[in-house]
Formats: C-alpha cells, structure tokens, sequence
C-alpha cells in the first residue's frame, strides 16, 4: 500500500511554494477584491459591498488577472514575503490561514475539489456585490459589511 502524501500546503511553507501552488491558494471569494475603508482612530480595517471595476460579480474572479496590475494600479500583489502582513485579508483566506499556522477549511477548493464550495459556504459575496460605478466613494462607508482581523 502507498503511503499517504500529505497536501503541499500542510508539507511546505509558503515561501517554498510554486507559482502553481500560490495561486491555488486562492479560493474563489473575492473578497480580497472588494473596496476597503481604515478608520483612522483604530487603525481598523473594514470591507465595503463595493467591488473592483475588474471583478465579475457572478464568478467572484477578477475579468483580467494577468494585467490587473496595469489596469489597478493600487491592487495589491500577494506574495510569500509579505505574509506577516496578511491580518487586512478575510479572516477564512488560505494565505492568512497559512501566515498564521492553521489549515485550509473544508468548504476550500483544494479540500473538497470543489470551486463552487465557497459559494455555497456563504464565504463569498456572490450575489450582494455592488459595482463601483454604481456608488459614489462618498457613499461606501453606508456599504461596510465585516471588519478584517
């Protein structure tokens, strides 16, 4: 009988992993991708209902990964490196989860093989997004939904 492997991200630290493995990380939520406001007195960081112009609200996923960069210019690169400052992201994002030592939930892609598990897990907005053009900046602080950290 073969023995059993356990999965790269219970075998490997973050900065070990591959291109591939990094990104698989990535559950689907698109949380991260929505519009953040900081309270200037706590230091606090609240998420607003408001997406990125790039999100698609139906899938969650950004409608141009690659160039993301290029056409955000303030959208945020997500690396090794940076883990300790990972206490911004949702509190069930797998790179936080990992930074921190815990494990994936089971409701995370690479867990049950399922992309459509964060969805029906109520860990994504999908459905109650809004799309920045539609809201005035002015207004998002009427749109916070959970606080990170």
């Amino acid at each position: 009988m073969a023995a059993r492997v356990e999965p790269f991200w219970k075998r490997k630290a973050l900065a070990q992993l591959t291109a591939g493995e990094w990104e698989s990380l990535c559950d689907g939520c698109g949380l991260c991708c929505l519009h953040k406001l900081e309270d200037e007195e706590d230091g606090g960081v609240y998420y607003t209902r408001i997406a990125c112009r790039l999100l698609d609200l139906e899938t969650c996923r950004c409608r141009d990964y690659a160039d993301r960069q290029v056409r955000v210019p303030d959208c945020i690169q997500l690396t090794a490196a940076d883990a300790g400052q990972f206490d911004w992201l949702p509190p069930t994002c797998a790179y936080r989860l990992l930074a921190a030592g815990r494990d994936l939930p089971p409701w995370h892609p690479l867990v049950c093989d399922d992309p459509q598990a964060v969805h029906a897990a109520g860990i994504s907005r999908i459905g109650q997004l809004l799309a920045e053009e539609s809201v005035p900046e002015e207004d998002w602080e009427s749109f916070l939904i959970f606080r990170a950290g």
